[in-house]
């Protein structure tokens, strides 16, 4: 099933917007541009002070956000904020998982299902939907593309269900959805959840806390399914990492996600700064 219902207008001016401003803070982004700023104002006389210092905060917030432990310390309480789903034996009426994990482009010029590293998301419907054969399926994910008339996420999880091993006809598909609220709200609204039915909802660890916070808000109560994690545990607040490039990838979703979560509570979306169990 798919949801049709039209995107409100005031949604097409914000999406370009909070992409650009995610690409300026995004901290790896930020880190060169700030470095290139300061290599730039070298060859001009007065800026030149400014620009060593520049500079070497750039290459120095690189070196350090890169290999130090930052990553961990930004992850750790986010991914640790909602427990490890316990089957307690109460019956589940539904799952609802979150879409950002499929590369909805490559997928289909490759003719596959393609997912990046959030990828869990995808493997936890496979298997939640065969440990529980009754519930109901939701899959809530539209497209983070700007183009016009882009594919979404959910299309592909119909597409490639098979390979999935996720019957088709169980998948209740949420199309429209472009952040966390908008899962929330337009899930709530294809399923009106009753008093007293248990929905599972799967999301990476880190993004956990907003994601509860804003379904919370949206009147969906949901017991969380944390997949995806980035940190083995407290003891990798001290530990140095191998590549710079992961180090930089995962301190960025970190950082993010913080602000992410800052932003929704000054919006309203949620009720709290870190929603807690």
């Amino acid at each position: 099933m798919t949801d049709a219902a039209p995107r409100p207008t005031g949604r097409k001016m914000f999406f370009p917007l909070s992409k650009l401003i995610f690409f300026v803070i995004t901290p790896s982004n930020f880190l060169i541009l700030i470095g290139l700023l300061g290599c730039l104002l070298l060859f001009t006389e007065v800026g030149r002070n400014l620009g060593r210092a520049l500079a070497l905060a750039g290459f120095l917030g690189l070196l350090i956000a890169g290999l130090g432990p930052l990553s961990a310390w930004v992850l750790l309480p986010l991914e640790n904020r909602f427990p490890v789903f316990a089957d307690d034996g109460a019956p589940v009426t539904g799952i609802v998982v979150l879409g950002g994990a499929v590369e909805a482009d490559t997928s289909m010029s490759r003719d596959q299902i393609t997912v990046n590293d959030a990828g869990e998301r995808e493997i936890a419907l496979a298997d939640l939907a065969r440990r529980y054969p009754q519930a109901r399926l939701v899959f809530s994910g539209g497209s983070g593309a700007m183009r016009e008339h882009p594919i979404s996420e959910a299309e592909i999880v119909s597409r490639f269900a098979d390979s999935l091993g996720v019957p088709r006809n169980r998948l209740i598909l949420e199309q429209q959805s472009r952040n966390t609220r908008e899962n929330a709200v337009f899930s709530a609204r294809m399923t009106q959840p009753k008093p007293g039915e248990r929905w599972l909802l799967v999301t990476s660890a880190w993004h956990m806390p907003r994601a509860m916070g804003c379904f919370r808000e949206a009147g969906f109560p949901v017991t969380a399914y944390p997949v995806d994690y980035r940190t083995s545990g407290p003891r990798d607040a001290t530990r140095l990492t191998t590549f710079a490039s992961d180090g930089l990838s995962e301190f960025d979703i970190g950082v993010k996600e913080w602000i992410g979560l800052i932003a929704y509570k000054l919006a309203g979306y949620t009720k709290t700064w870190l929603p807690a169990p």
